[in-house]
């Protein structure tokens, strides 16, 4: 996983058994502590035995023959060290990364040696036949946290493992999370590989050997987690997943057998692997407790500006009075109320001295002035001061206001 870190994510090499050489590969397997370096010629069947390997730890160099299996092993090596393994074969002087060493687990890496007597073990030229091709176990996915979205990367190694070319029965091809946004293919890939929309595909024949193809996509991740289910047309050898941790994020799958944090060049990594997965089976993963602005402010905010829209709408639709007109309005209804009472007692003068000669037309425009007068004393005390109170009464009306009967009978 030290490879992958900083700008390391858009140059990782796939490596094949001599791009492998010097290449520090976290374990659970050893004892805290322990780096073994393995040192063979060529290929991983051709071990290098009674050979002796260089450690630098720090200031201090340490070294170790190989045994039988072409092994040398360097035990209790200070957590946070500085470390770097080196041997020399044949006249070629081979080392690895430059890497720390583990508070927890141990460290294995290659060292390989040129075989100057190997003859090419494969015929790239050969006419392509139908066979299969594996994702192996050095394919990872890498996850980079952003501001409320998370860079996901593929690196994939794509390997034929026949001497001569061949075309899957069915293409190689695989889809990224549909809610991935800025899907792209990365340098160092192969021609092969072409994108459209959301989906990837490697055309072949595929050659002898490896085929790399790299893919950075970004998944968003406004609540601070994100979910894929990602399915390969090819058998993976083993799953490798790596995620740079920020804020508490977590990593889950149930495909993953192992899985520990890892400092290295400054930032903490969650490195898990897990077993082999099936051409088809959707490898689950979660990332979730990242960090992320909460969308409480934002909602709150959308609420009160749709609330001083609608108060807007509502002042806005509401008759508005003229401050003015409104004296001017009550000034004529009390003079309209002045006059209606002097008609109204001189008809009770008139007819208490018996000038009234027709007592029905005496009660009927009696009834007409308290009717006029009822809707002036209903504007003066709060109703509408614009509506226009009329003489007469129209017919059924009814005594709705008994105040103004009483005020008509104190003046």
């Amino acid at each position: 996983m030290f490879v992958l870190c900083g700008s390391a994510f858009a140059q990782f090499q796939m490596p094949d058994p001599k791009q492998m050489s010097g290449i520090p590969r976290p374990v659970d397997d050893l004892p805290s502590g322990s780096v073994s370096v393995r040192l063979i010629r060529g290929s991983l069947s051709n071990n290098i035995a009674g050979h002796p390997v260089t450690l630098r730890v720090g200031s201090s160099v340490r070294t170790v023959k190989t045994d039988e299996s072409g092994r040398a092993q360097f035990d209790k090596v200070p957590a946070g060290s500085t470390v770097k393994a080196s041997a020399d074969v044949d006249g070629e002087h081979l080392e690895s990364q430059e890497f720390q060493a583990p508070a927890q687990g141990g460290i294995r890496l290659l060292l390989v040696a040129t075989d100057k007597n190997a003859a090419p073990a494969t015929d790239p030229n050969a006419p392509a036949v139908s066979g299969q091709v594996v994702l192996t176990g050095q394919s990872r996915f890498v996850f980079e946290p952003a501001d409320e979205r998370v860079n996901l990367f593929y690196l994939l190694d794509i390997n034929n493992p026949a001497r001569v070319p061949v075309t899957p029965p069915t293409p190689f091809a695989f889809d990224v999370p549909a809610d991935a946004v800025g899907t792209g293919i990365m340098d160092g890939s192969t021609p092969q590989a072409k994108l459209a929309g959301h989906t990837i595909t490697v055309q072949g024949p595929f050659a002898p050997g490896h085929t790399f193809v790299q893919v950075g996509t970004a998944l968003p991740a406004p609540g601070g987690e994100v979910e894929i289910a990602q399915t390969f047309p090819a058998n993976l050898e083993s799953l490798a997943i790596v995620a740079q941790k920020a804020g508490d994020a977590r990593l889950w799958s149930p495909q993953i057998t192992n899985q520990r944090e890892m400092p290295a060049n400054g930032d903490t990594f969650i490195a898990a692997t897990g077993g082999p997965v099936t051409a088809g089976q959707p490898i689950a993963i979660t990332l979730s407790g990242l960090p992320h602005h909460s969308r409480a402010p934002r909602t709150i905010a959308l609420g009160l500006a749709v609330a001083i829209i609608l108060v807007g709408v509502w002042v806005g639709g509401a008759p508005r009075v003229d401050p003015a007109a409104h004296a001017a309005e009550r000034k004529r209804l009390l003079a309209r109320r002045e006059k209606l009472l002097t008609e109204l007692a001189r008809l009770e003068t008139d007819q208490r001295d018996g000038r009234t000669t027709d007592d029905s037309r005496y009660e009927r425009r009696r009834e007409e002035l308290l009717s006029a007068l009822e809707q002036v004393y209903g504007a003066l005390d709060g109703g509408d001061p614009a509506a226009e109170p009329t003489d007469r009464a129209r017919p059924g009306t009814t005594d709705t206001a008994p105040a103004a009967r009483t005020a008509v009978g104190a003046h």
